[in-house]
């Protein structure tokens, strides 16, 4: 069950689509060009491949445990995280000032990608740590910052969102968890929080778990939550841990997938109260939280590709392997290896084009975050942020959806062997299902992108990419190759069903809320389906550019052939997308509740 770090095609999207040396040429990353993007992948993929993956089966057969309050993780988890944090991979994107080694998104998310694939159910930890440091770094005093940053990004400490409860689940207006003002400044904390990944465990010296909560006399519903720290262990004024706190871990969920990794109940206040501190200011918790909600967003979806990956590699072997009938053309007159049936071939390039594009399309959003956060000019950061703000719903939405499609064609490839734990496919179809839910489910990416990224300005956004992509088509057929113009074709039938949509929504979501959001899945299909697929087409430009001055052969050809089958047979989809959302919306709500 070995993993091997796809570099090549990281490094390929790094240069060629992300521009990193555009990114390199920002304030501040002069030194994060090309060169160190392949030292440092290089680096990350020796500590997973080695350390991190072996431990993923052990890890779902063998999950955290709970006992009294105490939660054990998985043997072999506390010694690999150890190593993780001092080789510096918690800091790797944060900033210098508190130990981090303040390296581009566009060269971290690829190491993210990395550990989700070694180990999913490890890599949790780090994934909650680092929404905890860009909530503090957003939003938190500098006395806050002084205490708990520096130890969160070396990893000595670990981080925790505190938001769902039994009652209040992806609804936070319904938060009861409530908080009492001190007399020292400090706050009292009761409630109980749900599914708080990594909320104890035995890898850590202490864990700063964020909280949203209501100060007493606060406003009702969203407008009256705030933010605390509320760490596992006090700490002294000289940086010390002191007593414990009163924050205890009740139990954990037992579930389908990412075993490993506890999911725990966390009792707030039992004994007096849980110290907390107000992060920024008070009723203002909710849009601090957003901040760690669209960095783990994003994360979300880099795990999905992080999984579908495994699971590929996982399904080329057993089909390089696996010894049934005889092909159908005859071409070999005795039964052989799966991977010579049409079939066969089909899932595969299934499972890889999506994967290849949905990389491609997290590596532009990371360096367009890269530039909107670091760019000296206002207007490029500008349009920057317009850019990577609407791709976060598709880069979750359309990532995670689709590791659910290549985790199950995983299964498949393999057979009634996929079905048999021991083979290890089902794992990822399992651990890949969490994905589509948590951080916002697939229908809560959508209504973002519905709302907030294309109503509110008209559509302007998801036009002005519709117009990158425009140009894209262009280039494709002044390219001249007969591929490259089949390629343009899909790509223009799908930008056109894109724009249709875009159209309806930005002119129908005040007038018929049901019309829309009835089609809003499907809407963030198609537009993470475009986009991967735009990706591909400007990947495909530039394998025949290297083609033809020599460059690595056998790549440049997979390349364009997998952009190839992505528009033959996933970006064909599109057209079809269009006449559902934009006709079929009727059939959606035709029945009553009641008639269900």
């Amino acid at each position: 069950m070995s993993y091997t770090a796809p570099l090549k095609d990281m490094l390929f999207n790094i240069e060629h689509l992300a521009g990193i040396d555009q990114v390199a040429s920002i304030p501040g990353f002069e030194d994060a060009g090309l060169e160190t993007a392949q030292a440092v992948l290089e680096e990350c993929a020796k500590l997973n491949e080695g350390v991190i993956a072996p431990l993923n089966w052990e890890g779902d057969k063998n999950p955290s445990s709970w006992k009294d309050g105490v939660v054990t993780t998985t043997p072999g988890f506390k010694e690999a995280f150890k190593q993780y944090a001092e080789g510096g991979w918690q800091g790797l994107q944060h900033p210098v000032d508190f130990g981090g080694q303040g390296l581009p998104k566009t060269i971290g998310a690829a190491c993210t990608e990395i550990l989700n694939s070694a180990n999913m159910s490890f890599a949790l930890c780090p994934l909650l740590t680092d929404g905890a440091i860009e909530a503090l770094l957003t939003a938190g005093s500098d006395e806050l910052k002084a205490i708990y940053l520096e130890k969160l990004v070396s990893g000595q400490w670990t981080g925790t969102m505190n938001l769902t409860e039994p009652q209040a689940g992806s609804d936070l207006a319904l938060v009861r968890t409530r908080a009492e003002p001190q007399a020292d400044g400090s706050y009292k904390v009761f409630g109980t929080k749900i599914f708080i990944t990594y909320g104890e465990h035995d890898m850590a010296e202490n864990i700063v778990h964020l909280v949203l909560a209501r100060v007493q006399g606060a406003p009702e519903g969203v407008k009256g939550i705030s933010l605390f720290v509320v760490p596992k262990f006090l700490v002294n004024a000289d940086g010390s841990l002191g007593a414990r706190n009163d924050v205890h871990c009740v139990s954990i969920e037992h579930k389908m997938g990412i075993k490993a990794s506890p999911t725990a109940v966390l009792q707030f206040g039992d004994h007096g109260g849980a110290v907390g501190y107000l992060v920024g200011q008070e009723n203002r918790g909710l849009e601090y939280m957003f901040i760690m909600m669209n960095a783990a967003r994003y994360a979300v979806g880099v795990q999905g590709i992080a999984v579908a990956e495994r699971a590929y590699q996982k399904a080329v072997q057993y089909a390089k392997d696996r010894v049934q009938s005889r092909p159908v053309d005859g071409s070999i007159n005795a039964s052989a290896p799966i991977i010579h049936h049409p079939d066969v071939k089909r899932m595969l390039m299934t499972m890889r084009a999506y994967t290849e594009g949905c990389r491609a399309m997290a590596s532009v959003a990371a360096a367009a975050y890269d530039a909107a956060h670091h760019h000296p000019d206002a207007d490029t950061r500008k349009q920057n942020a317009a850019f990577y703000e609407f791709m976060v719903p598709l880069v979750k939405g359309y990532s995670t959806e689709m590791s659910l499609e290549v985790t199950s064609l995983g299964v498949q490839v393999h057979g009634g062997m996929g079905f048999i734990e021991e083979t290890g496919a089902a794992q990822y179809y399992r651990d890949a299902k969490i994905l589509t839910i948590y951080e916002g489910t697939t229908a809560i990416q959508a209504n973002d992108l519905v709302g907030r990224k294309t109503a509110r300005d008209g559509g302007q956004t998801a036009k002005a990419i519709a117009a990158q992509v425009e140009q894209t088509e262009a280039a494709l057929r002044a390219s001249g190759s007969d591929t490259a113009v089949a390629v343009a074709k899909r790509l223009q039938a799908a930008r056109l069903a894109f724009i249709d949509v875009v159209d309806f929504v930005a002119g129908n979501t005040k007038a018929s809320p049901n019309a829309v959001f009835a089609g809003s899945v499907p809407y963030l299909m198609l537009a993470g389906n475009l986009v991967a697929g735009w990706q591909l087409g400007r990947a495909l430009l530039v394998a025949q550019d290297q083609l033809a001055q020599g460059q690595d052969e056998a790549f440049m050809r997979s390349k364009i052939a997998t952009a190839r089958f992505y528009a033959d047979h996933l970006l064909s989809k599109a057209p079809g997308l269009r006449d559902s959302i934009v006709e079929g919306a009727d059939s959606v709500n035709a029945l009553a509740a009641e008639a269900f």
